[in-house]
């Protein structure tokens, strides 16, 4: 592993829900050590301490607020009823949050599925029809590989496991048990965050990054042959559809590394320039006594206002979560607002911080008759 990006005292985690200021402010910090191998592409924290992250009830994640994700999260869901025939399946989702997209692939298809995650809360998920959902609020463990299902899916999850080789091999033997299953994973797509320097996509509580070579070689060297592997939601994730290798041909092409190498080498100086290119503009806008807004209260936030560190610049962080609302930021203390708020406040400025939904961050303030300059990350 060769060492790439540092970056000190960022908050150890993003969504906790965070009661006061004082306590937002307080909140533990870690440090950014990435490395890259330079033989698979895979890309680690090194200084990553697993005993620092929290996932339990007061882990705020979900996107399901927005209509823009929910489109997507929709279409994803009927895409693999259709392809897999996922109907009267047994299903397992491997970190399935607050249980949106389980409970999709059990009303949508009249599936049985079992989900794990520690964030889960029961009162969340309405009824899903023909089908059912159950949710263990722990990890899947080693041991889970017992059970069985027809369909394995795990999205948004394995950039969180600082080892994931005994996942995906834990995962084989689950799926040794029910032949012609299938897996299908959804992780960032590495290569983008590499190549637009997104620094706002780098946070702590991702520790492992992927590109689509290195993720399947991790799935091949496993036992599994990479059916496909694909991006989706606008370049910014990568799925990955995977079968036992004797069940398959020849699986996915790997891509090459010599762009990935290129790319990890230049990202320190890149990113630097970036972060120092919104510190100003930010400086500008304060000295212009522009009143500006971050839109967007979760991951890529937290990681945007810890790498600026103008904090004094943003006047408000808003978010359509209501849930999230009426909570503080960790590390820069902003008091999160709902987007009825900015009727009174009325911002000059909003910095989205996901492009994808821009348009739908647009027609919520003109609905709310309000037209600041926006800008997107």
């Amino acid at each position: 592993m060769e060492l790439f990006y540092s970056l000190d005292g960022i908050p150890t985690n993003s969504c906790i829900l965070l009661s006061t200021h004082q306590e937002a402010t307080d909140y533990p910090q870690g440090n950014m050590r990435l490395a890259g191998c330079l033989t698979c592409g895979f890309i680690s924290n090194l200084a990553f301490d697993s005993g620092m992250t929290e996932y339990s009830g007061r882990y705020e994640e979900t996107q399901g607020f927005s209509g823009t994700f929910n489109t997507f999260h929709i279409g994803l869901a009927d895409e693999l009823i259709d392809r897999h025939d996922l109907r009267n399946r047994e299903v397992i989702e491997i970190g399935c949050g607050k249980g949106e997209f389980l409970w999709l692939l059990a009303d949508r298809g009249g599936n049985r599925c079992l989900g794990f995650d520690p964030s889960f809360q029961e009162d969340r998920l309405p009824d899903p029809g023909q089908g059912s959902v159950r949710v263990e609020r722990k990890f899947f463990e080693d041991h889970q590989a017992e059970v069985q299902a027809d369909f394995i899916c795990c999205k948004m999850t394995l950039e969180h496991i600082s080892q994931p080789r005994p996942l995906i091999a834990a995962l084989k033997r689950t799926v040794e048990r029910r032949p012609g299953g299938v897996v299908f994973f959804q992780v960032p797509d590495t290569t983008r965050i590499l190549a637009d320097c997104a620094f706002e996509d780098i946070y702590y509580e991702h520790c492992s990054y992927f590109s689509a070579g290195s993720i399947v070689r991790l799935f091949e060297e496993v036992g599994f042959s990479v059916a496909s592997v694909e991006t989706v939601y606008g370049g910014q994730y990568l799925t990955v559809e995977a079968v036992l290798r004797s069940e398959s041909g020849q699986g996915a092409k790997l891509d090459t590394l010599a762009p990935h190498k290129e790319l990890v080498a230049s990202f320190q100086s890149r990113a630097e320039l970036k972060v120092a290119e919104w510190q100003d503009r930010l400086d500008r806008l304060a000295q212009q006594e522009r009143r500006v807004a971050v839109w967007g209260s979760g991951s890529k936030a937290v990681a945007f206002l810890s790498a600026v560190s103008r904090d004094d610049a943003v006047d408000d962080v808003v978010d359509i979560n209501p849930l999230r609302r009426g909570h503080f930021m960790p590390r820069s203390g902003h008091r999160i607002v709902g987007p009825g708020d900015l009727a009174h406040t009325v911002p000059d400025t909003v910095i989205v911080m996901n492009p994808i939904y821009r348009d739908e961050v647009v027609a919520e303030l003109h609905g709310l008759e309000i037209s600041p300059q926006v800008l997107t990350l």
